[in-house]
Formats: C-alpha cells, sequence, structure tokens
C-alpha cells in the first residue's frame, strides 16, 4: 500500500513564490540552480502534475553547458548529469514503497558529493537528510499557475534569503 504524500514538517524559514506559468516554475528553477553546491539536497514535493519534473528538467539545463534530455527517472529511480561543478543525481522516488528500497541507489554518495533532486521525498521516511531545501509545488488558482512554498531546513534556513526576489 502506497505511503500519501506528505508535506514535510516545517523546520526552517519559509518563502512562498506565485508562479504564474511553465515559465515562471522554470524562472525558479534557473534562479536555485545557480545557487546551489555540491552536497546540496532539493526535495521536490506535490501531486502528480505539480511541475516537480518541470523544475527538476529546468534546473539541469540551468547547470549544463548544452541543452540535456531529461526523460523522469521514475522507472530507473535515478538518473545523472555531469555537469558544471559536479553531477547532480535525479531522483524519482515515485515507485518506492519502503525506504529500505534505497539502499542501493547511491544517495550517500549523492549526498556527499553533488547536487540532489529528490522527487516524492516523503517515500525516504527518516533518511531524508536534515539539510536540505523543501520545494512544495501545487496548483494555484488559475490555468497552469502554481504556487512554490520553499522551507529551507538545516544548513538551508540560513541561505534561503538568496532566493528572493531581486
Amino acid at each position: 500500500m502506497r505511503t500519501p504524500v506528505q508535506t514535510p514538517v516545517q523546520t526552517g524559514p519559509l518563502m512562498n513564490i506565485e508562479l504564474a506559468d511553465e515559465a515562471a516554475t522554470c524562472a525558479l528553477a534557473h534562479k536555485l540552480a545557480g545557487a546551489v553546491q555540491s552536497g546540496d539536497v532539493i526535495a521536490l514535493s506535490g501531486d502528480l502534475g505539480s511541475g516537480k519534473s518541470v523544475f527538476a528538467r529546468a534546473f539541469i539545463n540551468a547547470r549544463s553547458s548544452a541543452p540535456q534530455d531529461v526523460p523522469s527517472p521514475t522507472y530507473t529511480l535515478v538518473q545523472t548529469y555531469d555537469v558544471a561543478g559536479g553531477t547532480i543525481y535525479h531522483f524519482d522516488l515515485y515507485r518506492i514503497e519502503y525506504p529500505s528500497e534505497l539502499e542501493e541507489l547511491g544517495m550517500e554518495d549523492a549526498f556527499d558529493s553533488g547536487i540532489s533532486l529528490i522527487e516524492w521525498p516523503d517515500r525516504m521516511g527518516g533518511l531524508l537528510p536534515a539539510d536540505r531545501l523543501d520545494v512544495l509545488l501545487a496548483a494555484g488558482d488559475g490555468e497552469g499557475q502554481r504556487l512554490a512554498t520553499l522551507i529551507g531546513a538545516g544548513n538551508w534556513a540560513g541561505r534561503i534569503g538568496i532566493l528572493a526576489n531581486d
């Protein structure tokens, strides 16, 4: 039986950003891609169709020197991308039923030396790193609109301000 998606408990500063359309979601991903460093974990939560994969594609392409084909790793569980400044690990944990299934994905290496994008992070249970940026995506009021809620946890608590609009 699948565990319902849970909103992370707020553990740090919170920022709400209204996204008018898919282009605004991509712009937020680009801004975040310019602010991350090796060892950063971005946890992407939201219902099916909320824009997690759109965000991940834009983020990865923002860090790439050439456009990348970024398929959803729903069946492979993880895709890696060698980009300027290191490796991006794109995890999609939708098919994970128990946290014990994560042992063979190489997440520890990703957390130590790469940049990790994790879709469906609630599947990790207590294995989700304390140092992370939670990005919760939800449908907005109008067609194609989204609301992004960013929560800085651990080392991100003091860094979330870098994402404020200029």
